[in-house]
């Protein structure tokens, strides 16, 4: 591999780990979020909690979770690329 494409490289890790950290400040302000909205839930009567404003909320935080989860693939998936991509070098 010749200096130019070895620079480029490393150019596409570095933008790797910055993609890497803002995932994890997504999955952090995610889990922050669902977390609230876990706390709402809970604070609630069950009698509201059974309602459809209940049933809403819960389906709030099952897709908060869901994304949490699919970021996190994300973040994985970025680390086995840098570490591919680093044994390169």
């Amino acid at each position: 591999m010749n200096n130019a494409r070895r620079k480029e490289i490393k150019n596409i890790i570095n933008e790797l780990y910055d993609l890497k950290e803002m995932a994890e400040a997504l999955k952090s302000r995610i889990e922050d979020v669902k977390d609230e909205e876990e706390n709402a839930y809970d604070n609630l009567p069950e009698s509201i909690q059974d309602s459809e404003r209940g049933d809403n909320m819960q389906e709030a935080i099952d897709t908060l979770d869901t994304a949490y989860d699919s970021i996190d693939t994300v973040v994985d998936s970025v680390d086995e690329t840098i570490n591919t991509l680093e044994e390169m070098e």
